[in-house]
């Protein structure tokens, strides 16, 4: 069913065209991510089809009984309020009476005595119960405990901005809507809330259009990718991976297109310069057609990046860290950590949010002092600190001043000398936006020119924050390219899989009271080691070994049959087949029985806790049954093919 029709829209900032003429449709099936280099207006565009801006010209036509739910970038909160109470500050009928509630409650429990809030209580107690809301309660600190936010009271004033916008994010998938709109929902969440995150969408029921840099997350999620380009938008029925096919094959054709209008107008250029008698008919459509063909140019510019920069020599010693521990008030995030590093290191550091990751490379960096230990930097070592923090910048200084303040001159790999506006345009600044005010530039452009900016200084250590967050995708593909050439050590801080698994080949992870361990692969092979049968004690042995890891053994049988001997059931096989059924039939009415017991603990938070830990393990228990089910299915039906065979 469509939900929703997108007709000629248009959209521009200035001189700048965001979009134009864009028509599009969208089912209730479809899971679409937006992708395009920053600057294009793809936050824009989301909040014109969300109706939060209005378009220059164009129209959005949802269907009468659709609803949207719009996560912005960065959301909005009243400092004052607890996380729980703005999680239902959004504009639905239901997420209107929770929060009433909610108030009504805090308030009776502030004056027990008083009749008028005890008469609240009940009106609002019966709003409830009309619009059937319980559940949403228990479903909104199931999902904040997911994305890492236990403590349902903390103010929101505290809290940083990546845990606002978990707290946003929580708020827009517990409301039910038809289509869901995301703008960067992956920034500022951990491995696992994302992994999470990506589960939870794909069962999710609804349209979803999203924008993310994370290509791990389009992939899974997603089955329609929307490019914009140049203020034109292509449509393409595929998943990431299938998308970089097709946009190939796209430029190619347009390459080939161009490359033929240029050989025609090169006929008819001659033919013009030889002077045209233009009094014919057959003459006048020529020098007609030429002027058509002059006006035909296709849009095909070369947008890649090139940072092809040069680092600073570097010398035998680069970091070593001896015994670093770190604490935070009573809790311990670094306890006995000593790591040296080596030319070409390339180390991901991961975690839960808060963990200390961050603090680490502010210790690597010098900007905090350890409690214990000491981290020594060689005499040669310049560090480049991409740091997570939006950096402070002169919204009046011009982009190029921006640069040149780090250097007017830098050298790139090959020896030659490059200017800063030579650069600038490397980094996709056109000549005419290097003299803009850096106030005008969108959140993803001030991040791409910060990051060339710490690139103009030829550091020969990289400690990257997640660098990931507000950048492109294309920007990411030309940064991983770039770490490739890179002589230096990285530190790398992301929760972006992709990414890790593209450019790391060590993993120092975040383990939890104080226990940071080094794995030797990338991102997927610790996390399938972690994830493994493997013994803790023979797994830190083995996490020296490049990609080592253990797979689970669920579903295989301790030894194949040859290809003549006979299938057949083992005496436990053929009594777990018997009941298998039954099994996943009481697993599955186990998991109802505790989301029943959930809405009932709504406001006792302990009990709530205990049950969200056992409803992981039920769910966890299901899906190994589920296996076990499909494997033994699938072996009888083996059996019974080879018996009537």
């Amino acid at each position: 069913m469509n939900i929703m029709t997108v007709e000629n829209l248009s959209k521009s900032y200035g001189e700048k065209v965001l979009f134009q003429d864009v028509t599009f449709g969208m089912d209730e099936n479809d899971k679409i991510g937006v992708i395009g280099v920053n600057g294009t207006g793809k936050s824009t565009f989301l909040r014109v089809i969300a109706g939060l801006d209005e378009p220059d010209g164009g129209r959005v036509a949802l269907n009468n009984d659709a609803r949207i739910t719009f996560l912005a970038q960065n959301p909005e909160f009243d400092p004052e309020i607890t996380v729980l109470r703005a999680v239902f500050q959004g504009g639905s009928s239901e997420l209107q009476v929770v929060s009433s509630y909610m108030e009504a409650a805090e308030m009776l429990e502030q004056h027990p005595a008083d009749t008028g809030f005890q008469a609240q209580m009940t009106k609002w107690s019966q709003e409830m119960d009309r619009v059937q809301a319980w559940g949403l309660e228990s479903e909104a600190k199931s999902v904040l405990s997911k994305l890492g936010i236990p403590d349902f009271s903390k103010k929101m004033g505290s809290l940083s901005g990546g845990q606002r916008k978990r707290v946003a994010l929580a708020s827009a998938l517990i409301l039910p809507s038809e289509l869901l709109i995301l703008d960067e929902p992956t920034n500022h969440i951990d491995n696992d809330s994302v992994a999470w995150l990506e589960s939870y969408l794909q069962k999710r029921r609804g349209a979803l259009l999203l924008i993310t840099h994370d290509r791990y997350f389009l992939d899974r999620v997603c089955n329609v990718m929307l490019e914009m380009d140049h203020g034109r938008l292509f449509r393409y029925e595929a998943n990431y991976s299938r998308f970089l096919e097709l946009k190939s094959e796209r430029e190619e054709r347009e390459a080939s297109t161009e490359q033929k209008r240029k050989n025609l107008l090169r006929t008819e250029l001659a033919w013009i310069r030889r002077g045209a008698k233009a009094r014919t008919t057959k003459q006048k459509a020529r020098i007609e057609r030429f002027e058509k063909l002059q006006g035909a140019k296709t849009e095909f510019k070369n947008d890649s990046l090139d940072i092809s920069v040069a680092s600073t020599r570097l010398g035998r010693k680069i970091v070593e860290i001896a015994g670093l521990r770190k604490s935070i008030g009573d809790r311990l995030l670094i306890g006995d950590l000593t790591y040296v590093a080596v030319p070409g290191d390339r180390v991901g550091i991961v975690g839960p949010n808060g963990s200390g990751k961050s603090t680490l490379l502010n210790m690597i960096a010098g900007r905090i002092e350890p409690d214990q230990g000491e981290v020594m930097l060689g005499g040669t070592v310049k560090l480049g600190y991409f740091t997570q923090e939006h950096q402070e910048m002169d919204g009046k200084q011009r982009v190029i001043e921006y640069i040149k303040d780090e250097a007017e001159v830098v050298s790139t790999a090959d020896g030659s000398r490059i200017t800063a506006a030579q650069m600038l345009e490397r980094f996709l600044f056109q000549p005419a936006m290097q003299w803009t005010p850096i106030e005008k530039l969108s959140g993803g452009e001030k991040r791409r020119l910060y990051l060339l900016r710490v690139l103009m200084g030829a550091p020969n250590v990289l400690l990257l924050d997640e660098p990931t967050n507000d950048l492109d995708i294309g920007t990411l593909t030309v940064l991983e390219a770039y770490l490739d050439e890179f002589p230096g050590a990285v530190f790398v801080v992301s929760h972006d899989r992709y990414f890790l698994d593209r450019t790391v080949d060590k993993i120092m992870a975040f383990e939890g009271d104080g226990v940071v361990a080094v794995h030797v692969g990338d991102y997927s092979e610790y996390e399938e080691r972690v994830q493994g049968t493997v013994e803790p004690e023979k797994q830190k042995s083995d996490s020296t070994k490049s990609g080592s890891s253990s797979v689970p053994n669920v579903g295989k049988t301790d030894q194949a049959p040859s290809r003549n001997e006979k299938l057949k059931f083992s005496f436990n096989e053929q009594r777990e087949y018997d009941t298998i059924d039954g099994m996943v039939e009481a697993a599955e009415q186990r998991i109802m029985d505790i989301a029943t017991s959930m809405e009932s603990a709504a406001s006792d938070a302990v009990q709530l806790q205990a049950l969200m830990t056992e409803q992981q393990e039920a769910e966890a228990e299901l899906e190994r049954l589920m296996e076990r089910w499909t494997y033994l299915n699938e072996l009888a039906e083996k059996i019974e093919s080879q018996r009537n065979g």
